[in-house]
């Protein structure tokens, strides 16, 4: 997938009925998906413009999501126009201080901007998720089947479907049925924007599903795309629990998500970069093994750890572009 990152043409009628007569737009970025951003520049006036093409993208669950979130106190960006036949929304800008850019430069605020993101996943598990879908067993099996129908062929590996099936349901097992926290999905550094006033912006929400609150923490905390040292996963997760009264049955649950997740986020990188053209992705996978196999560390993982010794042997876990070109 390529992008070409030229404004769509309905773009410029789309801002002229809007009130943003002769703005300028400026290409941002885009990312795994179809969906593009531009931000838009009408003298004082600054906003971004999401691109999401039908049929590709549907923007209504991001619309809907963000007056959600709005609504109850968290900053997701303001919506300020819609035109969903094109695909086009017209939405706040958070502008470019982004969490993960920051802790890299700033590594002395590493402790409390993580601290300030956790603080935020208990003030949202005290909201009844939305009506959106549940993060039920099926999602969780078709996820994590992600890692044997990409990853394992990409590097020449024919192993057993069926008992990584019964593994994960064996291990999934209560986990799956908890579904009463908004899970955003896509919480890290990358999607966290540190705002003026102090606040932290959410973005990158449209998938959000109702299910249990430990995930969004795997996906702060095991961060595919940076390095969190294990020490500060530790503390943070024992800020949360400490915060919300839980106890070793969530940490465990923790480790089985962040299992799920992780083997998730391999099959898809590899998916990016067989199917899509997208050469990054798997040298980022080195960096998702060592989190995945912290997880498998855990007696909860034990069907599943045995899986993956049994099928995956320790040198072909790493970026399947090198391993397949060995």
């Amino acid at each position: 997938m390529a992008f070409d990152m030229i404004p769509p043409d309905a773009a410029y009628d789309f801002l002229d009925e809007n009130g943003w007569h002769d703005a300028l737009i400026e290409p941002v970025a885009g990312d795994a998906s179809f969906r593009r951003y531009f931000r838009v520049r009408d003298g004082e006036r600054v906003a971004i413009l999401m691109d999401a093409p039908p049929p590709h993208e549907d923007p209504r669950p991001y619309i809907s999501i963000a007056r959600w979130l709005g609504e109850r106190g968290f900053r997701a960006p303001t919506i300020h126009a819609e035109d969903l036949s094109h695909g086009l929304v017209l939405i706040e800008d958070f502008g470019d201080a982004r969490m993960r850019e920051t802790v890299d430069a700033e590594p002395a605020r590493e402790d409390a901007l993580y601290a300030q993101a956790i603080d935020l996943l208990v003030a949202l598990r005290a909201h009844p998720a939305a009506a959106v879908d549940p993060y039920d067993r099926a999602t969780c099996q078709r996820e994590a089947g992600l890692m044997t129908e990409w990853y394992c062929p990409a590097i020449g590996l024919d192993v057993d479907l069926a008992g990584y099936e019964a593994a994960w349901d064996a291990v999934l097992e209560g986990v799956d049925s908890v579904r009463d926290v908004m899970v955003l999905r896509d919480y890290h550094a990358e999607n966290i924007m540190l705002l003026d006033d102090g606040a932290i912006g959410l973005l990158d929400f449209q998938d959000a599903l109702a299910g249990h609150p430990a995930y969004d923490l795997v996906s702060l905390l095991q961060d595919a795309r940076r390095d969190v040292p294990e020490g500060v996963e530790t503390a943070m997760l024992d800020r949360y629990r400490t915060a919300t009264g839980e106890g070793d049955a969530f940490t465990a649950a923790y480790h089985v998500l962040g299992a799920q997740r992780n083997a998730k986020i391999i099959g898809i990188f590899t998916r990016l970069w067989r199917r899509d053209g997208k050469p990054r992705y798997p040298t980022l996978c080195p960096r998702v093994w060592g989190y995945l196999e912290r997880d498998l560390a855990h007696p909860a993982l034990g069907r599943v750890k045995a899986w993956f010794d049994a099928n995956i042997p320790a040198d072909m876990r790493g970026d399947p572009m090198a391993i397949a070109a060995k």
